[in-house]
């Protein structure tokens, strides 16, 4: 299908059936159109919405963000995951800001400086607040684009990806980026379905190669596959007088940055811990979270210390932390698992 033909046929589709009422549409502040990207990385637009809304009634502007402390941040996105993100979103701030003057780059080149932003999200911004003509590729234009031309490189390689790029950059349209754009993501979101794809709503579906082949699903070709692990810990906690103990969880690795119960190798190595403990203990559910590489059982042990006794002689064996009013520890960034502990057992 020539360029042309391919461009007109999205912005078509998109003006009659695309969509046209989400809250970041309609606006040519980079501020909310960088935290709907952001937030739409990995995360279908139904559970955005919400958090969407909420984040900007908290940090209504990037001068907001900026001056905020991290762990409000943290708090602000607990429950939507990868929360690398919320650490990328709260630095470009505090850079938007600092070397900015708090305005965003004009151009996806000087957007693509900051932290946190890649290619993708820069020239999103750049489109759809600068009028910029600017290729995009996340997860659903990858797919939409791949499947319509058969492209079978191997997007796991480097060479691939670079080859897609182009691709991407050869069917821009000379006008009217900002629907294109937004037809490829609505058309990926809604039709171009990952499993079972509406092949016939698609208004390329007369020349799409991946549903002449009849095997949509056989694109995007990625062949480095992820094992998918298991592990199992077990999660103490501790109380004293109502108070939760916290601790911080490190700067790299699963829920960096967060607080957290402190975690256990296994059940066997919590029970030795605790068996020259003052108070006593109870083993609650176990709680089962999906991650992107792995599942992982948690198994918490919910300790309650007597009033007197001295805490310290618990907590100087456990990672770093603090004491936390219940309420107060509900207003920190946590993750998911811990907030619904916390929420079935007060």
């Amino acid at each position: 299908m020539p360029a042309g033909a391919f461009a007109r046929r999205v912005q078509r589709w998109q003006r009659e059936h695309g969509r046209h009422d989400l809250p970041w549409q309609g606006t040519r502040d980079p501020y909310r159109v960088w935290l709907s990207e952001v937030m739409l990385q990995q995360t279908q637009v139904a559970t955005v919405l919400g958090y969407y809304a909420r984040f900007l009634e908290r940090f209504p502007d990037v001068q907001a963000l900026a001056a905020a402390p991290l762990d409000e941040v943290l708090a602000a996105w607990s429950g939507l995951g990868y929360y690398s993100r919320a650490r990328h979103l709260h630095r470009c701030a505090i850079a938007v800001v600092g070397a900015h003057g708090g305005r965003f780059p004009g151009t996806s080149a000087a957007l693509e400086t900051l932290p946190g932003i890649g290619r993708s999200t820069a020239a999103a911004i750049a489109v759809f607040c600068f009028g910029e003509r600017a290729a995009i590729l996340d997860g659903n234009v990858e797919r939409v684009l791949t499947r319509a031309t058969g492209f079978e490189a191997d997007l796991a390689q480097a060479a691939g990806r670079r080859a897609l790029w182009q691709a991407a950059v050869e069917r821009l349209p000379a006008r009217d980026v900002e629907a294109y754009t937004q037809g490829l993501m609505d058309l990926g979101s809604a039709v171009c379905l990952v499993r079972r794809p509406l092949c016939e709503a698609c208004p390329l579906r007369t020349d799409c190669v991946a549903h002449a082949q009849g095997r949509p699903e056989a694109y995007p070709v990625k062949t480095r596959k992820l094992r998918r692990g298991r592990r199992s810990n077990a999660w103490l906690w501790l109380e004293q007088g109502g108070r939760i103990w916290l601790s911080r969880r490190p700067e790299s690795g699963v829920w960096a940055g967060l607080w957290s119960l402190p975690e256990f190798e296994s059940v066997p190595a919590l029970e030795a811990a605790a068996g020259a403990w003052p108070g006593h203990g109870s083993w609650l559910p176990p709680l089962e979270h999906a991650l992107t590489h792995f599942d992982w059982t948690l198994q918490p042990l919910r300790w309650r210390l007597p009033p007197r006794a001295r805490s310290a002689a618990v907590t100087q064996g456990l990672p770093e932390g603090r004491w936390f009013e219940p309420g107060a520890a509900l207003q920190m960034g946590l993750p998911a698992p811990l907030r619904r502990l916390l929420d079935a057992h007060p």
